[in-house]
């Protein structure tokens, strides 16, 4: 995962600025643009939801909206100190959730795969805690018109240069207003990160996107199976 320090140190920044600028389109990482994906692919339920890498917390109230209880786990504290706010939290790694095996009905995890180098790991450990059929909601950056290849300064003309094949962490960026060019994310091509969900044990049920004109956001939703 993104070390603590580069999350800590952007945390006041990313509560106060950068969830509150204008974005054009949709599905470019503001989060009332991921409604409709939690809506879609995680639906109503009850019961606790994880969600893993919950950064400040601002999809709890949706999370609560369709039914969940929701919990968080995060790495960097003062991510966090926002998060307690709004949810019941943890500091702990991905990788190691402090969660029992096959406790959970339900995992998600949103715009933060890219800052999570072993995010393989972190999806076993979505598996490990959740119980049998239980379902996991990943929402992520686009692979494939996303990243530090595709310059997205004109959406109605999205540039991809060479690099979406290179699996590699990268502060490269169009923009100076995001995230990536502060702590740097790590890229996974589609075909790796669709293994990563199958090696993981996952049943791959539905997928979607969002962002226009040019899609911005991949969505999956897993299953573990009975």
């Amino acid at each position: 995962m993104a070390s603590t320090a580069s999350y800590d140190e952007i945390a006041d920044w990313y509560e106060t600025e950068f969830l509150n600028r204008p974005r054009a389109g949709t599905g470019d990482g503001h989060p009332l643009s991921l409604d409709v994906l939690l809506n879609d692919l995680l639906g109503e339920g009850s019961g606790t939801c994880l969600e893993i890498g919950c950064g400040t917390g601002i999809h709890a109230d949706h999370l609560r909206a369709l039914g969940w209880t929701p919990i968080g786990v995060d790495l960097s504290g003062r991510m966090l100190r926002y998060a307690g706010e709004r949810l019941p939290v943890a500091q702990a790694d991905a990788g190691q959730l402090p969660v029992r095996d096959g406790s959970l009905p339900a995992a998600v995890a949103v715009m933060v795969h890219t800052d999570m180098p072993r995010y393989p790991e972190v999806l076993r450990e979505a598996v490990r805690v959740l119980r049998s059929g239980g379902v996991f909601v990943h929402i992520g950056v686009h692979p494939c018109f996303s990243g530090g290849f595709a310059d997205r300064g004109d959406l109605e003309a999205v540039v991809i240069r060479p690099g979406y094949l290179d699996g590699r962490w990268t502060k490269a960026s169009w923009t100076d207003k995001g995230v990536r060019d502060k702590v740097g994310a790590t890229h996974w091509p589609l075909p790796e990160l669709l293994h990563a969900f199958l090696d993981a044990g996952l049943t791959l049920d539905r997928f979607a996107e969002s962002g226009a004109p040019t899609p911005a956001v991949l969505a999956i939703k897993g299953t573990k199976p009975r």
